[in-house]
């Protein structure tokens, strides 16, 4: 007998949710099969059968809270059962009338014993059968194959859809209902991704001394590049020269500069990163993800734009590794791709900063004392911990990034 055991899912994760169980008891699996799915803190991770057999037992249900090295199930040795008494017998058969032979099963008890055997049914079903006083040879099985399983039994055993749906009708209106005055509510449970999500921002407000500070940018350069170079940038590299590759080049150069904002808070020590590994915030379907470019100091601009349209891809199809979304020095995210004009981000800690890219607008500016040009502008917000970068210096790296992105050129030469 082997224990399906929940194993380690990575730096700081103790306990996962399960979502879903992709077997059954009784079912027959090969080693590598995919047994079920956990939803940790962060991502998704699918659990797969480390040995071939049967799955003799399931302990936690979906939706239980399971921890790091608990066992949830087991696997036993052999396949699932096969149907062999149903051909020992099969040549008695002929020995009674087709007209006898339902009439001998409903009341001999021999038979009836005997007669389950012969169904291709899941141990689990056999013996649910059994508690239910369940005709197993009187149930379908929807598998496709014809095996039953123990849904099936308890879908057969199930009383009158009548009596089914009458029941819940007084309850579940009064359940929704009973706080909000009689107007109807969904509630739901909050997913662990979005739960952890919560407690990371209140907790980052809490213990960080954040403030943030805001500057302009003028995006005509930017936008002049690419439009001059962006399909033969695509030809050479097969990729699209997008802004994020800016953004990012444009923040390892400021903390470059400024190397207290490429640290963190250590109880009383200052961690100072020589390393840029610049975190990319992600909306998915359950919640901001923040996988991370690893050395983007090293990448060139096309590998950025690269490394960044495989990570946001893996985000929203939920397939991230954990060592994908750990470790990052700085954080990047752009809340400009869903319109907002101004935001001031929450620090990803322990990363004492993060800045905010925001809605490219065009409005007018004063170019001089005479001259006022529509220029297409961007706000950007730099949030920091007070804790170790003073004002000055927050102030001094945002304008850095503003004069690396006006002139493009300087992130070229740099690499």
């Amino acid at each position: 007998m082997a224990e399906i055991i929940v194993p380690e899912l990575g730096e700081s994760i103790s306990e996962a949710t399960i979502t879903k169980w992709f077997v059954k008891e009784g079912d027959a699996v090969n080693q590598g099969d995919v047994l079920l799915e956990l939803e940790t803190d962060k991502v998704n991770v699918e659990i797969s059968a480390e040995s071939s057999g049967t799955v003799a037992s399931i302990a936690k249900q979906e939706g239980d809270i399971v921890l790091v090295g608990e066992a949830i199930g087991s696997i036993g040795e052999g396949a699932a059962v096969a149907p062999a008494p149903a051909a020992a017998k099969a040549p008695e058969a002929p020995k009674a009338e087709a007209s006898a032979a339902p009439t001998a099963v409903a009341t001999a008890p021999a038979p009836a014993a005997a007669a389950p055997s012969s169904v291709n049914a899941s141990p689990a079903a056999r013996k649910l059968a059994r508690e239910q006083g369940v005709d197993l040879s009187q149930v379908q099985g929807k598998d496709g194959m014809g095996r039953v399983y123990a849904d099936d039994v308890r879908s057969a055993a199930a009383p009158a859809p009548q009596a089914a749906k009458a029941a819940p009708v007084p309850v579940a209106p009064a359940a929704s209902q009973s706080d909000n005055g009689g107007k109807p509510v969904d509630r739901k449970r909050m997913s662990r991704r979005r739960a952890t999500i919560a407690n990371r921002l209140v907790e980052a407000q809490r213990t960080a001394a954040m403030l943030t500070t805001f500057n302009e940018v003028d995006m005509t350069a930017i936008l002049d590049l690419r439009k001059r170079r962006k399909q033969a940038f695509f030809d050479k590299n097969e990729v699209n020269l997008g802004f994020m590759s800016f953004f990012t080049k444009a923040v390892v150069g400021a903390l470059k500069q400024f190397p207290l904002l490429n640290a963190e808070i250590d109880g009383e020590d200052i961690v100072v990163k020589k390393f840029y590994d610049i975190g990319i915030a992600v909306a998915a379907k359950e919640g901001l993800v923040v996988p991370v470019v690893r050395d983007a100091d090293r990448l060139s601009f096309a590998e950025i734009e690269r490394n960044i349209g495989e990570l946001a891809k893996k985000a929203r199809s939920n397939t991230l590794a954990i060592n994908e979304l750990q470790g990052g020095s700085f954080t990047i995210t752009n809340g400009g791709v869903f319109g907002s004009l101004l935001s001031t981000p929450i620090l990803n800690t322990p990363q004492v900063g993060i800045l905010g890219m925001h809605k490219i607008q065009v409005r007018p500016v004063a170019i001089d004392d005479e001259r006022m040009e529509n220029r297409p502008m961007m706000y950007l917000a730099l949030s920091y911990d007070h804790r170790i970068v003073d004002g000055s210096e927050a102030v001094r790296f945002l304008v850095t990034v503003k004069e690396l992105l006006e002139d493009p050129e300087q992130l070229l030469l740099q690499g």
